[in-house]
């Protein structure tokens, strides 16, 4: 095919509804895979011997990797020339990865067992629980180098005025698949009287991510190539063509436009307040909302005792997390049409605010159906943040760039998490009581903090300049 053939078929073209629908399917397995890991990884790690500020570690490994692997990631699905694409091979190989991640992280215990038997390893108390931070390490690594080649090929593949309303459509899937995971176990449950196993959850999540990624993988189409172009690659490669460093394009990034710095900065404050929800509502459900004690250093038959328990309040962390994110599902393509006829910013900030006065309501009063209510409402922010920041920033982002671009604003994402990984768990930590079974900790504490980082962000957002 000729240079003037191939770029003739490189002209962005409108999606239509059935296009945008396929193209955000791989999103669906990842989200869903997420969920199972956002529900689940609490009382798996709990149950090994993790309390509030180790479980606040081992998180550590989503911010971690997300502010180190997207921006690596992004700078290399950038240059990488193949004639699988430029994306799809990275989407590919993080579904794999992950999939035997999640596989595995529930069977932390008995992996531990047979390595330390196969080995001759001397027992250690926390065994289990060091194989359930490499895998938990390994699941959101492989996430987020799945996630930012998939985020970026938006701008690759989608014209520019679609741009909020693809990104909507991801928000669409991201609500399916979080409904879709977080609500199976407890139907089963409700309608049918079968408790899924937490095992089960997770094999149910490894298919559904790496099968969701496969399909996007086969019927997405990237671009093809010119003549020569793998050459170029090559000498590029070889220092004979020299482009921009990482840091010149973050220096070229943020010297764009002061607007994005201020998109940036509502995402820093944005993502304390969603991280807070993200890794403590279980823990939040489990002990303050059905009273369950501390079970850290607790004995087996005291476990057994409260098992019954902890069942229903994971199911109704599940039950919670589906209605937001049915919420979500349902509100993600019409908050795309409202921002396209009123403005991303007017949107945004009317949905931080929302999203600000449920986490107030879940601090403040902690019966299980007020809380559902809130969680539902949470949906609406929930949809806003997944869809509107990134359609804010597209406006500033240099063709050729969308790879890194995407990896550097991560770093917004992730780096923000790490305080709540750190800050915030060690905080919650400290704020134990007691009650007649036990001790337990003011989990709550933390959506209101969250709610505090959400105003800010809402303020942010009402300072930015958009584009006419």
């Amino acid at each position: 095919m000729s240079n003037e053939a191939v770029e003739k078929e490189n002209i962005l073209k409108p999606f239509s509804t059935v296009q945008l629908l396929n193209f955000c399917l791989g999103f669906f397995g990842l989200q869903f895979a997420w969920q199972m890991r956002i529900i689940l990884s609490g009382p798996v790690t709990e149950g090994l011997g993790a309390s509030p500020l180790i479980f606040g570690l081992i998180w550590l490994a989503g911010p971690v990797t997300g502010m180190l692997v997207q921006p690596i990631i992004g700078e290399l699905s950038d240059k990488t020339h193949t004639i699988f694409g430029k994306r799809r091979p990275y989407l590919f190989a993080g579904a794999i990865f992950a999939s035997l991640a999640l596989w595995a992280f529930p069977n932390s215990a008995e992996i531990w067992e047979k390595l330390a038997g196969f080995c001759n390893i001397p027992e250690i108390a926390f065994g289990g629980l060091i194989i359930a931070a490499i895998m938990i390490w390994i699941i959101d690594a492989c996430v987020n180098a799945a996630q930012g080649p998939y985020r970026a090929l938006v701008p690759d593949l989608v014209p520019q005025e679609q741009h909020a309303l693809a990104n909507s459509y991801l928000s669409f899937a991201i609500g399916l698949g979080s409904v879709v995971a977080a609500g199976t176990a407890p139907f089963l449950k409700y309608v049918c009287n079968y408790q899924m196993s937490i095992n089960a959850q997770f094999v149910m999540a490894a298919l559904a991510f790496s099968l969701a990624m496969l399909w996007t993988c086969i019927t997405t189409k990237e671009h093809k190539y010119k003549k020569n172009e793998f050459v170029e690659t090559s000498a590029e490669k070889n220092e004979k063509v020299k482009g921009p460093s990482f840091m010149q394009k973050v220096v070229e990034f943020f010297s764009s436009s002061p607007e994005v710095a201020k998109i940036c900065t509502l995402q820093l404050f944005t993502w304390i307040g969603i991280m807070s929800l993200n890794i403590f509502f279980t823990q939040y459900a489990i002990h303050t909302v059905f009273g369950v004690p501390d079970l850290t250093t607790a004995t087996e038959e005291i476990k057994n005792s409260y098992m019954a328990t902890i069942n229903k309040a994971t199911n109704f962390s599940s039950i919670c997390f589906a209605i937001q994110n049915l919420i979500c599902f349902l509100v993600s393509i019409p908050i795309g049409l409202l921002s396209t006829k009123f403005g991303n910013k007017r949107v945004h900030f009317i949905s931080l605010i929302t999203l600000a006065l449920t986490f107030v309501g879940m601090g403040l009063y902690k019966e299980p159906g007020f809380v559902l209510v809130c969680m539902a409402i949470a949906g609406i922010g929930w949809a806003s943040i997944l869809a509107l920041p990134f359609a804010m920033l597209s406006e500033f982002i240099k063709k050729g760039s969308e790879g890194s671009v995407m990896g550097i604003f991560n770093i917004f994402i992730a780096g923000p998490q790490v305080l709540v990984c750190t800050l915030l768990a060690w905080f919650v930590s400290q704020c134990a009581y007691t009650i007649p079974s036990g001790i337990n900790y003011h989990w709550e504490y933390a959506f209101l903090i969250g709610a505090i980082t959400l105003l800010i962000a809402a303020v942010i957002t009402n300072l930015i300049n958009e584009k006419k």
